[in-house]
C-alpha cells in the first residue's frame, strides 16, 4: 500500500493554541526575532527539535510509573543498563541528564589545548564541549554531502581520504578519537552507510584511534541502511545496529531522540580506565554512577523506548513522513534537501533566499518568517548556528545554510505535516519579501540559542 499510516492509536491529546499573523508579529519582535526565545504556548507547529518532544508509548508511560527512585542500585538503572548493552555490548554504561552532558565528561577527559576531534559533521553541542576543553573539531563530511539538493544514498559520510589525510598532516598522538554522528543532524540528517562505518573504524585501528558513535538516532540511520545498502535488505534493523557498535570504542546518546524519551542519555565505554575517570566526573558533576542526574522512572522509560524503537513499522512510517514531506515541497519546486533525512526536512535557505547575503542569515530569515506567516517553529542550522568570525570580525560562513524542520516522534499527523509545507510554499512563492537579518547582541558559546537580532 501506498498510503502512509501511523503504527499507533492515539490515547492522549493536548490542544494547539492557534494565533493571527499581527499577534505572532509582535510575539517574534517580542522574542528578538529568535524562534528559541518564543514561548511554547504560542507556537502552533512545533518543529524546532525532535529532542524529548516525542510522545510516549503507554508502555513507557507504565514504566514511569513503576520505576524505581532508589539512590543507588535502583533496578530501573539495571533494566536501562541491560537496554543499552543489549544494542551496543559496551560494558561501561554511565548515565547522564542528556547527551550533551554525556560530551561534556567525554571531551573533559579527552580533549584539550593541541587535541584534534575529527568527524563527518559535529553537531553544536558537541563543538561546544570540544572547543569548551581547548580542542579543535574538523568536519570531513563527503563531497556529495555539500550539494544539499543533489540526492545521493548516504550524504552522512565522512570523507576518507580526508580522514587519512588529517590524520597523517595532524599525528595520530594527537588525536584522541574520531566521532561518528548517525544519522548527520547538521548535514541535513543524512545517513552514514555501514560501508563509511566500516572504513573508518580500519583507519583509526590502523593509527591506534578509538572510534565513537554519536547514536543519537541510531535506529533511523539503521533503517537507511537497510533500505540503501545492497547486502542488508533481509536484515532486521537490531541485528544492523548492533554491528555499527562493534567497529566502535564508545558511543555517546541523547535518548531524547531515538529513545522517545523526554530526558536522558549516557556514555557507552569499552575502556575500563577511561569509564572509571568519565564516572569520577560524573559524581561531580551529574549524580551517582547508577542515576546520573535521572530519576528512577526516567531510566525506565529510556529502557522501554531502546527497545520499541527497533519496530521496523515504526521506523518504516518514520522515515516514509520524511519523504512524503519533501516530495510534497519539491513538487512546488522549493529547494530542499534530497533525499529526505531521517528526522527532519532540511530547506536549503541559500537557494530559498538567494537575494540575501550569508552575512544577513537566510536561514534565520527563512525561520522567522516561516513562524510569522503559519505559526511554525523551526531552526537555523547555517551561519548563525556554526559560523565563525576572522580577526577582523567578519564571518566565516558555515558548510550549508539549512534551516530545519524537525519532526518530533509519534506527535503530529499527516494533516499538520500537510499544512506544514502550505506554509512553506507559500512563503516561497513570497520569497523575494524575506529581509535580511543582523545580530544584536550574542553570548560566546551556542549564539543561536539566545542571541538577539532584528532585522537589517
Amino acid at each position: 500500500m501506498k498510503t502512509i499510516i501511523e503504527p499507533f492509536r492515539i490515547k492522549s491529546v493536548e490542544p494547539i493554541p492557534f494565533n493571527t499573523r499581527a499577534q505572532r508579529e509582535l510575539i517574534l519582535a517580542k522574542a528578538h526575532f529568535n524562534p528559541f526565545l518564543v514561548h511554547s504556548n504560542d507556537v502552533m507547529i512545533d518543529l524546532l527539535t525532535d529532542s524529548g518532544t516525542s510522545a510516549m508509548s503507554s508502555n513507557q508511560w507504565a514504566g514511569i510509573m513503576s520505576g524505581d527512585e532508589s539512590y543507588a542500585g535502583s533496578p530501573s538503572f539495571y533494566h536501562f543498563e541491560e537496554a543499552v548493552m543489549n544494542i551496543t555490548s559496551m560494558p561501561f554504561v554511565i548515565p547522564t541528564h542528556q547527551g550533551r552532558a554525556a560530551e561534556k565528561i567525554l571531551f573533559t577527559l579527552v580533549g584539550g589545548q593541541g587535541k584534534y576531534i575529527l568527524s563527518n559533521t559535529l553537531f553544536d553541542t558537541t563543538r561546544a564541549n570540544i572547543e569548551y576543553s581547548g580542542a579543535k573539531g574538523i568536519d570531513l563530511l563527503c563531497k556529495e554531502g555539500l550539494l544539499p539538493t543533489v540526492p545521493a544514498a548516504f550524504k552522512g559520510n565522512i570523507d576518507l581520504d580526508k580522514l587519512q589525510n588529517h590524520i597523517d598532516q595532524l599525528g595520530a598522538r594527537n588525536i584522541p578519537l574520531v566521532i561518528l554522528t548517525i544519522t548527520n543532524n547538521s548535514g541535513g540528517g543524512q545517513p552514514v552507510s555501514m560501508h563509511n562505518i566500516r572504513e573508518t573504524s580500519k583507519i583509526c585501528k590502523s593509527h591506534g584511534i578509538p572510534l565513537f558513535i554519536d547514536a543519537c538516532r541510531f535506529a533511523e540511520n539503521s533503517y537507511f541502511i537497510k533500505m540503501r545498502e545492497p547486502g542488508y535488505e533481509n536484515t532486521p534493523v537490531e541485528v544492523i545496529a548492533k554491528e555499527i557498535f562493534t567497529y566502535a570504542q564508545g558511543c555517546t546518546m541523547s535518548a531524547k531522540k531515538d529513545a522517545f524519551a523526554n530526558i536522558g542519555g549516557f556514555l557507552a565505554l569499552h575502556d575500563a580506565e577511561l569509564a572509571q575517570a568519565a564516572r569520577n566526573l560524573l559524581i561531580v558533576t551529574e549524580g551517582f554512577p547508577t542515576y546520573g542526574g535521572l530519576a528512577g522512572r526516567d531510566l525506565e522509560a529510556i529502557a522501554i523506548g531502546l527497545r520499541e524503537v527497533m519496530d521496523e513499522h515504526y521506523l518504516k512510517y518514520r522515515i516514509r513522513s520524511m519523504d512524503y514531506l519533501t516530495n510534497k515541497l519539491k513538487s512546488h519546486h522549493v529547494p530542499v534537501m534530497q533525499p529526505a533525512g531521517g528526522h527532519a526536512v532540511y530547506l536549503d535557505a541559500k537557494s530559498f533566499a538567494a537575494h540575501l547575503p550569508v552575512e544577513q542569515y537566510p536561514g534565520q530569515a527563512l525561520s522567522c518568517e516561516l513562524y510569522v506567516a503559519g505559526g511554525i517553529r523551526c531552526c537555523e542550522i547555517g551561519s548563525l548556528m556554526f559560523g565563525k568570525y576572522d580577526e577582523n570580525h567578519q564571518l566565516i560562513p558555515a558548510q550549508l545554510e539549512l534551516v530545519r524542520l524537525a519532526i518530533p516522534r509519534r506527535v503530529y499527523t499527516q494533516s499538520h505535516i500537510d499544512y506544514v509545507a502550505e506554509v512553506v510554499c507559500e512563503v516561497f512563492d513570497q520569497r523575494q519579501s524575506l529581509r535580511g537579518m543582523k545580530i544584536l547582541e550574542e553570548p560566546a558559546v551556542l549564539r543561536h540559542f539566545t542571541a538577539k537580532l532584528n532585522y537589517v
